[in-house]
């Protein structure tokens, strides 16, 4: 009778415990460095870094993981049409001037965010 109690307890803690473990998320869509021609004349958005929708809502680049895809859209001093540009972040609030110094826009490397808080990956 101890056996068979002993059995069913260990069965049910193995079952738990199995029940409990995180699955690994997995890629949804990837999102491959596009031709920046081709894009531009389709008025697409040109994807300069690969990155990766993830199952569990988050993306990813091949080297960090964000909780946020931001596209953040506005238009520049004497632009004619808006811009775009798309962001993998940490945070939720990127200006749209912080957005276009940090696409590679600007010269001082103080607008660049570290790329463990966010990464640039697209424009329009």
């Amino acid at each position: 009778m101890k056996k068979i109690i002993r059995i069913t307890l260990v069965t049910l803690l193995l079952l738990s415990l199995f029940g409990c473990s995180q699955k690994e998320p997995s890629v949804v869509r990837t999102y491959e460095v596009t031709d920046p021609e081709h894009a531009f004349e389709n008025d697409e958005l040109v994807t300069v870094v690969r990155y990766y929708e993830m199952s569990d809502g988050t993306w990813k680049t091949d080297n960090y993981t964000y909780q946020y895809r931001l596209e953040i859209t506005g238009r520049m001093g004497g632009a004619d049409k808006d811009s775009t540009f798309v962001f993998l972040s940490n945070t939720k609030d990127i200006t749209f001037e912080q957005a276009w110094k940090a696409s590679g826009l600007s010269s001082n490397m103080d607008d660049y965010f570290n790329e463990e808080e966010a990464k640039f990956v697209a424009m329009k």
